[in-house]
């Protein structure tokens, strides 16, 4: 059997190292390129090359950034299957710092792609991190016939009198899971960068004849995450909020429902990707394929800590944020043959026992939110 070898972009960070864990368990040679940000990599521990501790040994490492061709062709030799993970995340900090976003996310994706381009490498397989971001609001039930809706962004008007559901004329509309079929509609920088950041990998894979699967990833959790990241996921955000003794914010009524999959399952999506035989350039859904409340993940976390601290329901909007979005596996299964298997408790409860033993967060939650309504971001 010819030997594997992996290279994972943003292969330091959340969930890159996840992923090496997983290739290297199914023997695959592993290495990783990250530029170890400090927003994601300041406030964890780190070895004395400024490495996260967590990452594991048998990694081959290299310092640098997607934006670097000449690097990237030195980190693609003998490479065999490519996982591009490296991203500026967050959907509200990307409405602030517009071009670095679009320059980390599009350019730096324009960079590999160009550099694959050139054929001075081996890659016979290419996955890449989407994000359920780029649907904007996900499907929705018209309850009157059943029809099956695409709504676009809320209205300013109804955002203004606190009315949160989607409607349709005078129906609330009933949240479903998103298909991966439903027209795109991203409703933040960050999600436009995604939509193109898989379309690029998507046409040129196949251009190139290098099968290429685009995962689009729903709201990840677990250990590893970047605690003191303000614009990371919300699982991390909360946890900082209560390990400070302070409430989460939740922004609107705290009864928008998000899809929270576990990193672990997202590494074995990934793996399944790598791993597949089949000639494919296509989307697919990671997601758990369970609804969760924000609120109510806000209280699941509160409760698993020993906190007694409630969270503070804002009763705003923050631009590029969407209402309801949950995954529809279905593909996943039929076309990967894989099936999340973290349930949200379990996941939850990995997540709390990980952080018990990580380095305590910075909560940076007030500085973010100034600098949302400086930039009339929050309404």
């Amino acid at each position: 059997m010819t030997a594997r070898h992996a290279l994972i972009t943003g292969g330091a960070g959340f969930i890159g190292s996840h992923l090496a864990d997983t290739l290297l368990a199914r023997g695959f040679e592993v290495s990783v390129l990250d530029k170890l940000t400090p927003q994601v990599h300041a406030d964890a521990e780190l070895d004395a090359e400024g490495w996260p501790v967590y990452l594991h040994p048998a990694t081959r490492r290299i310092r640098g950034d997607v934006l670097d061709g000449a690097l990237l062709e030195r980190s693609l030799e003998g490479v065999t299957h490519l996982a591009h993970l490296a991203a500026s995340v967050g959907v509200g900090q990307s409405m602030i710092n517009i071009v670095d976003y679009t320059r980390n996310n599009a350019l730096g994706t324009a960079v590999l792609l160009e550099t694959l381009s050139r054929g001075k490498h081996g890659v016979e397989r290419i996955a890449v991190a989407s994000s359920m971001s780029i649907y904007g609001e996900g499907e929705y039930l018209r309850p009157s016939d059943g029809a099956l809706l695409a709504p676009e962004m809320r209205p300013a008007e109804q955002l203004a009198r606190r009315q949160w559901e989607p409607v349709d004329g005078e129906e609330i509309l009933v949240p479903a899971p998103t298909r991966e079929s439903k027209p795109l509609k991203p409703t933040s920088i960050y999600a436009i960068n995604k939509r193109d950041h898989e379309e690029m990998c998507l046409v040129v894979g196949r251009a190139l004849g290098i099968p290429t699967l685009a995962l689009r990833l729903f709201n990840v959790y677990g250990s590893r995450q970047a605690l003191s990241n303000p614009y990371t996921g919300v699982a991390a955000i909360f946890i900082s909020r209560l390990l400070n003794d302070q409430p989460p914010l939740i922004f609107e009524d705290g009864g928008q429902l998000r899809d929270f999959v576990h990193v672990k399952d997202v590494a074995g999506a990934f793996a399944a990707a790598l791993e597949s035989d089949t000639p494919v350039w296509d989307v697919v859904n990671v997601g758990s394929g369970h609804a969760v409340s924000v609120a109510g993940i806000a209280e699941t976390l509160a409760r698993l800590l020993g906190k007694n601290i409630a969270p503070d329901i804002l009763q705003r909007f923050r631009i590029g944020d969407v209402r309801h979005c949950t995954a529809d596996n279905a593909k996943l299964a039929h076309l990967l043959g894989f099936t999340p298997r973290h349930s949200f408790e379990d996941g939850m409860a990995e997540l709390i026992d990980w952080v018990r033993t990580a380095k305590a967060p910075v909560d940076r939650s007030a500085a973010t939110l100034a600098q949302l309504e400086t930039t009339r971001l929050l309404v």
